[in-house]
């Protein structure tokens, strides 16, 4: 099998056209086969320009001009074989979702001859709208053009829908007239260029740089999600236009039994995962794991590690084909971090690492850790990033929908930290305390049972709660939201590594001298490990992040715990981070502050959106079942007391039911005039919103659940959470 990141790697056998895949065939006849890479791109160019493309998508080269237009000519014939009509620059902007604009690959000349035409130019750049698109201010309405630029090192593919229509898409960067990124993937690809550029420094001070000729980052992001009925969710308008629910009275079982987690996959669900990874293989998304989740209805899929950027595009796909077969097979994917109060939500774990092009993973700690003293330098140059940039990693997170989940049950707290395991804190304390000398071992487990064999053990285990966990070659990134696109919070990282690189790799220039001995190279880093170790190892905690205890322990140490967005997102216009961002490259000034602008307007446009809704559910569904239901409560106490029967639990029950419409009203009452704030000001108003709307907001739902748990089914307006759970039963 090739590993991944090579050339073979990217060799698939040619397809059939869309419609003639067999569900029986081998995934490896057809994986890939919807993307111009590998044998597809090797059949439909000549060698030379095939050695070209590959060489650009493999190395990170530029693409040579002169093969363009053989390349598009080539991309448009395999395109419609493939049933295609129409092309498109397929890009992210700061929306959070993808973006396209097809194009008619046919052309009609002065004869009213018709052609199908796709030349180089049309595949290199795009000119869309950059005025309707988020931008910070960077574009007035009125400056309208901007440029698509074709992400070579990302193979093009063919999008089809469950209808049948097939897009050629082609992925693209997309900037401004005058220059800026408007987009997740321009700073992406310039956050890879700058950590492998100081992680390079260190391969060279090591002397491991012979016969690399890349460095890249990898990515695999995992992906967890909601099934629920479509006709239920297209009952529910919170669902409908926020993605998760408002108001919903908690089910008699959620997932107090942890018998979903890993239980057999309903048949309905699992024929739908089939439909929606076929549709991905042939994507060449190498999706590898799928599982029920913890909550009802919660599902997860992962796929293997890939380069960052086509990581990044990857993902965007997996939700896109996830939420397109879901309703094929008459569901509703639900993406939203916490689309039901009181049960788990979703989110995404981001595996990051470093490797060569030789094979080699940068944070591979190998057998005897304590020896490996290059991986060492690379672990501490991490832990003293997410240390020293701990509140740009926080606000990298930061959204409305995931202030539902941080600090929960089922995702990690708002406070980063680092998980290492026994055997790397173990090697850690004795880099502080001078020379490692050993290095903890596994060994293997007994199950005390003659038929079952020992069970080789890991040295350390895992921790669910951490933040930012080291597994055993890579840190995984728990905190990411599941509606996140994972180019920015990758972005942010990959930038704070950079400097953290930057940082180990000059001082040990400088410690070793023009002339480095190999005992001077050892004596210098272990010097400087001792250092970072000793300043930064407050970051790292192995414990049980969701404790009070850690909290407090956190305090002490003194690392911020931001537990909102609107407290969080502030710190992309800071000092600090415009420096850093600038620096490095990935971001200008400019660039930066027009993202905070962006990252801030989206999270109150979110809540506002959030507010209204409640509003209109409560206005026109809830507080009219719930006045059916006082009448009819009160007509049966009128009618018991005209008989002469006393019936103080029927008044009871009566007048906590006019109480709670009362609460209801008032409640309803403070979300509206939460959302006449008269400040103009991003920062303000974020917190406004944050310290007004969400608890007036939580008042509503709390007297909305209420009725909703002791009114007749029958006036209920709405699904119910016991109802929306049943997914697949």
């Amino acid at each position: 099998m090739a590993s991944p990141g090579s050339i073979d790697s990217l060799i698939f056998e040619e397809g059939a056209p869309v419609k003639a895949t067999e569900t029986n065939s081998r995934v490896s006849d057809y994986f890939g086969r919807l993307t111009f890479s590998g044998d597809v791109m090797l059949k439909r160019l000549p060698p030379d320009v095939a050695m070209s493309l590959a060489g650009t998508i493999m190395k990170g080269h530029p693409l040579d001009p002169m093969v363009a237009n053989t390349v598009a000519g080539a991309m448009k014939d395999w395109a419609i074989d493939n049933g295609a009509t129409h092309f498109c620059h397929w890009f992210h902007p700061l929306t959070g979702s993808t973006a396209e604009k097809h194009d008619a690959f046919l052309s009609v000349n002065g004869d009213g001859v018709a052609i199908e035409k796709f030349s180089g130019n049309a595949l290199i750049v795009g000119e869309p709208d950059a005025s309707s698109f988020p931008s910070g201010g960077i574009r007035d309405t009125y400056e309208a053009r901007g440029y698509t630029a074709w992400d070579a090192n990302s193979p093009a593919f063919l999008l089809t829908t469950t209808h049948g229509v097939t897009t050629l898409c082609i992925p693209t960067a997309f900037a401004s007239y005058t220059g800026e990124a408007l987009d997740m993937k321009t700073p992406l690809i310039r956050s890879v260029q700058a950590v492998v550029k100081q992680a390079t420094r260190i391969l060279r001070i090591f002397g491991t740089d012979t016969g690399v000729n890349q460095v890249f980052g990898t990515l695999g992001c995992e992906q967890e999600y909601f099934l629920i009925d479509q006709g239920l969710f297209q009952e529910r308008l919170d669902l409908v236009i926020c993605g998760r629910t408002l108001i919903g009275a908690t089910p008699p079982k959620g997932h107090q039994l942890d018998d979903h987690y890993f239980g057999a996959i309903p048949s309905r669900v699992l024929s739908y995962m089939a439909e929606a990874e076929r549709r991905l293989f042939e994507l060449g998304i190498p999706v590898k794991t799928r599982h029920n989740e913890v909550a009802p209805g919660q599902y997860e899929l992962a796929p293997t590690f890939e380069r960052t950027n086509v990581a990044a595009d990857h993902q965007m796909l997996t939700m896109h084909v996830l939420k397109d077969v879901a309703r094929k097979h008459g569901f509703e994917c639900l993406i939203h971090e916490k689309p039901f109060a009181g049960i788990n939500g979703s989110g995404k774990h981001n595996n990051w690492s470093l490797s060569t092009d030789t094979g080699t993973n940068l944070l591979n700690p190998t057998v005897d850790t304590h020896t490996n003293l290059q991986f060492l330098v690379f672990l501490c140059a991490v832990i003293r990033a997410v240390d020293t940039h701990a509140e740009l990693l926080r606000a990298s997170i930061a959204s409305a929908g995931n202030d539902h989940r941080l600090g929960a049950n089922e995702a990690p707290p708002a406070i980063m930290s680092v998980f290492l395991g026994e055997m790397l804190t173990d090697i850690i304390n004795q880099l502080e305390a001078g020379k490692p000398r050993k290095t903890v071992k596994g060994g293997t487990l007994d199950l005390h049972a003659d038929s079952l064999s020992d069970v080789p053990r890991h040295a350390g285990d895992r921790n669910r709660t951490s933040p930012f966990a080291f597994t055993g070659n890579k840190f995984e990134f728990r905190a990411v939201g599941s509606t996140a696109s994972v180019a920015w919070p990758t972005t942010v990282l990959n930038t704070m590594v950079a400097e953290s690189l930057d940082f180990m790799a000059s001082s040990l220039e400088k410690m070793v001298g023009k002339k480095p001995t190999p005992a001077k190279i050892e004596s210098s880093v272990r010097s400087l490990l001792k250092e970072v170790v000793k300043k930064h190892r407050r970051v790292c905690f192995d414990g049980d992040g969701y404790s009070d205890e850690w909290t407090k322990e956190a305090a002490k140490r003194g690392l911020p715990n931001i537990c909102n967005a609107a407290d969080s997102l502030p710190i992309f216009k800071s000092r600090i981070a415009t420096s850093l961002f600038s620096k490095y490259g990935v971001l200008s000034a400019r660039e930066l502050k027009a993202r905070g602008e962006v990252l801030l307007e989206q999270y109150c446009t979110n809540l506002e959106i959030e507010g209204r809704t409640l509003s209109t559910i409560i206005r026109t569904q809830v507080l009219p079942a719930s006045l059916r239901a006082q009448a009819e409560l009160a007509d049966v106490v009128g009618a018991t007391q005209v008989a002469g029967v006393e019936c103080p639990d029927t008044e009871a029950d009566l007048r906590a039911l006019v109480g709670q419409i009362s609460k209801l009203r008032t409640g309803i009452l403070e979300v509206e005039a939460a959302l006449t704030s008269n400040t103009h000001d991003p920062e303000k108003y974020a917190k406004w919103l944050r310290s007004e709307l969400v608890p007036a907001m939580t008042r509503t739902r709390d007297a909305s659940d209420w009725i909703e748990s002791r009114i007749s089914a029958e006036l209920w307006p709405m699904p119910t959470y016991a109802q929306m759970l049943l997914v697949g039963r």
